[in-house]
């Protein structure tokens, strides 16, 4: 073993465990000898030696020493920071070739390519509030917004000697702007160092270098320092899937193929002239692990996305049959990546807390986000929903004739919304190759473009998901994204529809933010509901995002609706859960966001509905009504009311019941007390006519009595029997109020004498007052039975030649009372 690696750190990177490898190998300067320390590995090179401007590029002027393990190795006095300097390899084939440091910290700029003498001892970083709380601030019931960027075209000087903003100079100009725009993240497209620039960094050469079109790795610090001091979080676009064939890159590095596969069927990638990892070398895996790990020691950087993970995952991925070798069950899973992949994810989380872990998988496969514990999980933290992003811009480019019919598109991504933890991304790749930029893939007039590009951001701020949108999306440039030129800033300033639409991203921004609904439970059920899933004659769409229950607070809920045609829907019904007051956060139809100005309510209140299921039944709910405009997304803040129980018409009548017995009660012992004398005097000169008449007035006068008194009197008891006769035959006609209460209110009115008269000579039962009571608050069934009940008990104690006249008379009842009236 050489004598100048330790032994441990030698055993962790053959096994594939080492995370921190960058220590070991590339250049080193070493303080006890003031000397720079080269190390490489280079298993079947015949002759390694470190060439340099420090000795004229002479490959015997410093031969390195290997051991058997193909690690090589010397020390050099008199270097300094800064000089270039490659490995110059004899391989196994013969060939002689000059190589970049794979663990290089700093390289030249395109289209040089030698590897520069680099440490990092002169920064001092003051982020460490930032990262404290990096763990609570990238937690999945966080809020994070992703600004995805291309450094070297977002702004380029107007000076055409220099190409290229430097790192300090961007993040002095992206900060505010960020900050502005209510960011969250900031997503860097790749800056660990490539040879082409048309690659826009996904064929990387130097995978422990920032690219030094922009600067030194110090001025990179400086920007990832100030992004922290600001709030921002910084993601770095990674590529560990494959690699490019330069010379001075990885590729046949020692004459073999070490970093990828020999046979061409597992080794290359045919779509992109690429070569692809050997995730099965535990080299190879300690090496590619071990960059993350320096990305996140040294810059600091709080997440990595993945580029290409199905690339990776799939053994065919991009080829036909016979240009791939399927794994040993014979399926085109590519196990070795898997292995891989969790290993790369347990070592990044498990050591930086709230580290952020992101794929670009455009498959279905299981589990890709899980936790790094689960065996069965790939442990990223995040998954790109490529899904969501391709069905809803299907969707904007129909002509909205035809998007009820494709209605599915734009709903269909919650039914898996929860199978992963997804980012909702509108990414570069979408705006490029002739597919359109964002605004142009709207369908419509000008006008048009912008308010459907309005909805679509809306929808998607409202919908499940973290979200990332790549630069010029926010003010809606009318280009592709072209990788030699800056964005078309001008059109904020010059355009009103640009600086409106601008406007409205940050808005959005802003919302999603302070919402809690909008972003805390992002990734469980329960804080999403349908209002209105299937309306695709409107192409309409209604949800509430809620946020989390706190104790003793109310939910936080907000209502999304969002209309997809250029038509407008006055009135238009949203079935709403539960009772609630609606106020508007959000109107995309604003005029400030470049809308026509006619919005929707500012405030709405729910109602209760009748509605027909799909059963056919009848049953009543909750609905808000407000007019919904052209091509316009709106917010509402729910609050809920709360409903107090229903009285039943049930238990209204035995209250009022109650009452009236108790008044009537009071009532009887007086009526029966003045019937009782007047019976006394006048019973025996009353005819049995009159004294029917007198039964049947009697019948209809309001006045009951619960309880029966006593026959003072034989004449008494004379009187009673045609009334309470009467009552008994009455009772199947109780449901005739009309001809209850207009003689009733005559009789009062022309003759109270007379009523009041023979109500006392008709002696009235208890129960037949009690019946008539009843039926005035009521007609309450089982008072009716009770009544019943009771008048069957008096009749029986009636002699029986009266209970034969009472039912003569019941039958005549109608003539009788004609009579009466007269």
């Amino acid at each position: 073993m050489n004598e100048a690696i330790n032994r441990d750190d030698l055993y962790l990177f053959q096994t594939g465990k080492a995370r921190k490898a960058y220590l070991t190998f590339g250049c080193h300067y070493q303080k006890e000898t003031k000397t720079h320390r080269f190390t490489v590995w280079a298993p079947s090179a015949k002759f390694v030696s470190v060439v340099g401007d420090f000795n004229y590029w002479n490959p015997l002027a410093h031969p390195m020493k290997g051991d058997k393990d193909g690690i090589y190795t010397i020390e050099i006095a008199g270097l300094k920071k800064g000089d270039l300097y490659k490995y110059y390899i004899e391989g196994y084939d013969g060939v002689c070739r000059y190589k970049s440091d794979p663990f290089a910290f700093y390289s030249e700029c395109r289209p040089a390519t030698a590897s520069k003498i680099w440490d990092f001892d002169d920064f001092k970083w003051s982020d460490k509030r930032f990262i404290n709380q990096r763990k609570k601030k990238q937690a999945l019931d966080q809020p994070m917004s992703i600004y995805e960027m291309h450094l070297g075209t977002w702004r380029m000087p107007e000076n055409e000697e220099r190409e290229f903003y430097n790192y300090r100079e961007i993040a002095d100009m992206l900060i505010p702007y960020l900050q502005k725009m209510g960011y969250t993240h900031v997503e860097m497209m790749p800056i660990t160092e490539y040879p082409y620039d048309l690659s826009w960094g996904y064929q990387v050469t130097g995978y422990y270098a920032v690219t030094a079109r922009y600067g030194t790795p110090e001025d990179f610090n400086y920007m990832v320092n100030e992004l922290h001091k600001a709030g921002i979080g910084v993601i770095l676009d990674w590529v560990p899937a494959h690699f490019p064939r330069d010379e001075h890159g990885l590729a046949m590095f020692d004459g073999t193929h070490i970093y990828d596969h020999e046979d061409p069927r597992k080794g290359s990638q045919p779509d992109w002239g690429t070569l692809l990892f050997n995730y099965g070398k535990p080299e190879v895996q300690s090496f590619l692990i071990s960059s993350a790990m320096f990305f996140a020691d040294i810059y600091h950087i709080d997440g990595i996305r993945i580029d290409a993970v199905s690339a990776m995952l799939y053994l065919d991925f991009g080829k036909q049959e016979g240009e791939y070798v399927p794994n040993e069950d014979g399926t085109n899973i590519n196990y070795e990546s898997i292995d891989f992949l969790q290993n790369l994810n347990t070592a990044l989380r498990s050591t930086y807390e709230g580290f952020l872990t992101i794929a670009e998988e455009s498959t279905a496969f299981p589990k890709v986000t899980s936790d790094i514990d689960d065996p069965d999980g790939l442990g990223f933290v995040y998954k790109w929903n490529m899904g969501y992003m391709h069905d809803t811009l299907y969707y904007m480019e129909l002509d909205p004739l035809f998007r009820k019919d494709n209605h599915g598109a734009i709903v269909f991504s919650m039914d898996y919304a929860y199978s992963e933890n997804y980012i909702l991304p509108y990414s570069h790749d979408e705006v490029v190759h002739g597919k359109g930029s964002m605004i142009n893939k709207m369908y419509g007039s000008y006008e048009e473009k912008f308010a459907g590009l309005r909805a679509l951001y809306g929808f998607t701020y409202a919908h499940p998901g973290k979200k990332l949108l790549f630069m010029g999306g926010e003010f809606a440039q009318f280009v592709e994204w072209r990788d030699k030129q800056q964005l078309d800033w001008f059109l904020i300033d010059d355009f009103e529809m640009h600086h409106s639409f601008h406007e409205y991203v940050a808005k959005l921004n802003d919302l999603y933010k302070n919402e809690p609904a909008l972003y805390e439970l992002d990734m469980s059920p329960e804080g999403f509901e349908w209002c209105l899933q299937r309306d695709a004659d409107h192409s309409v769409v209604a949800f509430i995002r809620k946020g989390r229950k706190k104790r003793g607070k109310k939910q936080e809920q907000i209502l999304c609706v969002c209309n997809f045609t250029p038509m407008e829907w006055d009135n238009y019904e949203i079935p709403m859960p539960a009772k609630a007051k609606l106020t508007k956060i959000l109107d995309s139809s604003e005029l400030d966001f470049g809308g026509d100005g006619d919005v929707s309510e500012d405030k709405a209140r729910t109602k209760r509905v009748r509605a027909v299921g799909e059963d056919g039944k009848g049953y009543y709910h909750n609905a808000a009504h407000i007019s919904l405009k052209a091509l316009s997304v709106v917010y509402y803040k729910v609050e809920e009311i709360e409903e107090k129980p229903r009285k039943t018409a049930k238990r209204k009548t035995t209250a009022k019941k109650t009452t009236a017995k108790k008044t009537e009660e009071k009532k009887t012992a007086a009526a029966v007390k003045k019937e009782t004398e007047a019976k006394t005097t006048a019973a025996a000169k009353k005819t049995e006519e009159k004294k029917t008449a007198a039964a049947e007035k009697a019948d209809k006068k309001p006045v009951q009595a619960k309880k029966k008194t006593s026959e003072p009197v034989k004449e008494t008891k004379k009187a009673v029997q045609p009334a309470q006769a009467k009552e008994t035959v009455k009772k199947t006609e109780d449901k005739k109020p009309a001809k209850n209460t207009a003689p009733e209110k005559d009789t009062k009115d022309k003759e109270p004498v007379k009523v009041e008269s023979k109500v006392k000579e008709a002696k009235k039962p208890a129960a037949a007052v009690k019946k008539e009571t009843e039926k005035k608050a009521a007609a309450d069934t089982t008072a009716l039975k009770q009544e019943k009940t009771a008048a069957k008990a008096a009749i029986k104690k009636q002699p029986e030649n009266s209970t034969k006249e009472e039912k003569e008379k019941g039958e005549k009842k109608e003539t009788t009372t004609q009579k009466n009236k007269k």
